[in-house]
């Protein structure tokens, strides 16, 4: 469970994340992207984009009906404020008393809800928090173990396991007054990218299958070792490629879900599309240019005769469906009842809506509810001389 951002890099992320079940809601800011620069196996540079602090992010009820169900919970905070959400935290506090929490924390982020089964801050991130505890007190702790109980005593939790790279972790429990040392096995690394999720993904998975707390760790720490041995984040496999798009025709959304997955570009436009013309024509092979696939929001039957009069449409909106799906341009149709298209788009979600013709994209109402999650309205040229009116007209002149 996340907040992403209506951007390709948010796109992108859930796409290298496909079979695994996200819950986002909108985070009203960019994704954040990190580049990592290697030379030889070796990090050398990072550049950071997006990860400026932004206000919190909403926290939607299907964001925490995805949290409620969990067996165990991995807060992993980034300082993006979503730790910091008061309904998310009063269920976090509530789940801690039943199911094992472990909690990743953040310079930038919250402070952990009481009662956490484990906090897990590396060296340098406790050494901040405890220091920030004991500002101007004449004796701040110094060693590993004074720093972990500092912090035990702060955020109230069941234990503080403190990692420190190569020199394994330190943990310190409420229930016993001994410290714990458990050394990190020896092994040849040149980047740590992603042993720290790794420790807490163990973690969680041995406390949630019945393990104590001490042996846990243990666990954990010797399994974040073998992760870097093997290789670490630069080991993992490429995320699999996405199935096909689906058959013409088959489920607009479905064809959207595909196409995001890959890191494509979702393309829609809307109307009645009584009678096609070569008008029509261009406008969707133009549309469709612009992206990796275009949806067209089809007005219902009863919708166009509420907006072109009891004559129309010409053409029933199952024909209508078909003839569109006959274009090359056209991979699937939505057909609405409302008289405009906004419900259909805000289901949708596109990256771009296309309209052709002379349209003022200030005074369309799609505008502010595409703007929304990022997307942008688009027109196209309008094709003089050609439109279902005057194709009707001519067609009546022959009759």
């Amino acid at each position: 469970m996340t907040a992403l951002g209506s951007d390709d890099p948010g796109r992108r992320l859930l796409g290298e994340l496909a079979g695994i079940t996200v819950v986002a809601g909108h985070s009203g800011a960019p994704t954040p992207v990190k580049t990592r620069l290697r030379s030889d196996g070796h990090p050398v540079a990072r550049f950071d984009e997006g990860c400026q602090v932004r206000p919190a992010p909403d926290v939607t009820p299907d964001m925490l009906e995805a949290v409620e169900g969990s067996g165990a919970l991995i807060v992993a905070d980034y300082g993006r404020g979503l730790t910091s959400h008061p309904a998310l935290r009063a269920m976090i506090a509530r789940l801690a008393r039943s199911v094992p929490v472990i909690w990743d924390p953040h310079p930038a982020g919250a402070d952990p809800v009481p009662g956490i089964a484990v906090v897990t801050p590396n060296l340098s991130e406790a050494r901040a928090a405890a220091a920030a505890v004991t500002a101007g007190s004449p004796g701040p702790p110094h060693g590993v173990p004074e720093i972990a109980e500092t912090l035990l005593r702060r955020w109230k939790s069941n234990a503080v396991l403190v990692t420190q790279g190569g020199h394994g972790a330190t943990l310190v429990r409420a229930s016993s007054p001994t410290p714990v040392h458990f050394p990190a096995p020896p092994t040849a690394v040149s980047d740590a990218c992603g042993a720290g999720d790794r420790l807490a993904g163990s973690l969680a998975a041995h406390l949630m299958a019945g393990g104590v707390v001490e042996e846990s760790c243990r666990r954990a720490v010797r399994e974040a070792a073998e992760f870097l041995a093997a290789g670490g984040v630069a080991a993992l496999p490429p995320a699999p490629p996405p199935p096909p798009l689906p058959r013409k025709g088959a489920d607009a959304l479905a064809v959207v879900r595909r196409v995001r997955a890959a890191g494509g570009t979702v393309v829609a436009t809307g109307g009645c599309f009584d009678l096609l013309h070569a008008g029509h024509a261009r406008t969707l092979a133009t549309a469709r240019r612009l992206g990796d696939c275009l949806i067209v929001c089809l007005n219902s039957d009863a919708s166009a005769r509420r907006i072109k009069g009891a004559s129309r449409p010409i053409i029933g909106q199952q024909d209508r469906t078909e003839l569109l799906l006959s274009l090359e341009c056209v991979d699937a149709v939505l057909v609405f009842d409302e008289d405009t298209p906004e419900t259909a788009l805000d289901l949708l979600r596109p990256d771009l809506w296309v309209k052709g013709g002379d349209y003022d994209l200030t005074q369309l109402p799609e505008t502010a509810l595409m703007e929304s999650w990022g997307g942008r309205c688009l027109v196209l040229p309008y094709h003089p001389a050609r439109s279902t009116t005057q194709l009707a007209a001519a067609l009546a002149r022959v009759g």
